[in-house]
């Protein structure tokens, strides 16, 4: 029998590429107008506004975006993709090590999001499925970084990292559900937040080494409640 020749691979229409990309760009220089206009005109800025703030018609967003919800699930894309997301991977590559680099997880959470005090506001303002996936993938990311620092180091000392995951996911959705609450009723400054999460973070840290990780020695262990601190009568 012949031998049949192999298959040519299928030709890539070259405009059809190039257009792509061109919507990719366009899409995120709109994004990063509508970011800047947020910054300028606040949370509740409306389609017109952002418009306007870019210099575009409503009807040129409306050609790259189905709608606000469309645009917003961008804006927060975007947001994760250029700035929380290599905020958080820098803090957890930095050398510090023990409380000093929980501290610096967390500040640079909390100063991320609180210097931009209207983009979270915006983005929760306007419900949608899509919105919630991108916000539950940014703290999957970062719960992962987290994982993959806490099981290296664990390992590293023969401690046991089956409980690695959930504490990773336990301290980024705590940190974060905080930092939003605080943003909107800012009864302390970012200092004390930080110092109190930390304070909080840490402590569990210290509970997990103490055990070495083992939910067996764990359960084994006593749980006393902790003797309170006397109160000081004053003089």
């Amino acid at each position: 029998m012949p031998q049949q020749s192999p298959a040519e691979p299928p030709k890539v229409d070259g405009r059809k590429r190039r257009w792509h990309q061109h919507k990719v760009e366009r899409r995120n220089e709109l994004v990063d107008g509508t970011l800047d206009a947020i910054r300028q005109r606040g949370r509740d800025v409306s389609m017109d506004e952002i418009a306007a703030e870019i210099g575009v018609s409503k009807t040129v967003l409306y050609r790259y975006f189905v709608d606000k919800n469309d645009l917003t699930t961008a804006v927060m894309m975007r947001f994760a993709q250029t700035t929380l997301i290599p905020n958080m991977a820098a803090a957890l590559s930095t050398k510090l090590d023990g409380y000093d680099l929980a501290r610096e997880i967390i500040r640079v959470y909390v100063e991320t999001v609180a210097a931009e005090p209207e983009i979270y506001p915006f983005v929760f303002a306007n419900s949608s499925a899509s919105k919630s996936k991108v916000i539950a993938d940014s703290e999957r990311i970062i719960a992962g970084m987290l994982t993959v620092m806490f099981r290296r180091r664990m390992q590293d000392s023969g401690m046991d990292t089956k409980g690695v995951e959930p504490w990773a996911y336990m301290i980024v959705g705590g940190v974060q559900l905080a930092t939003h609450s605080w943003m909107s009723h800012r009864r302390m400054s970012s200092d004390e937040l930080i110092d109190y999460l930390s304070m909080m973070a840490w402590s569990a840290l210290c509970g997990i080494v103490e055990v070495g990780g083992s939910l067996e020695v764990f359960r084994s262990n006593p749980h006393p409640s902790p003797e309170l601190p006397r109160k000081i009568t004053p003089a």
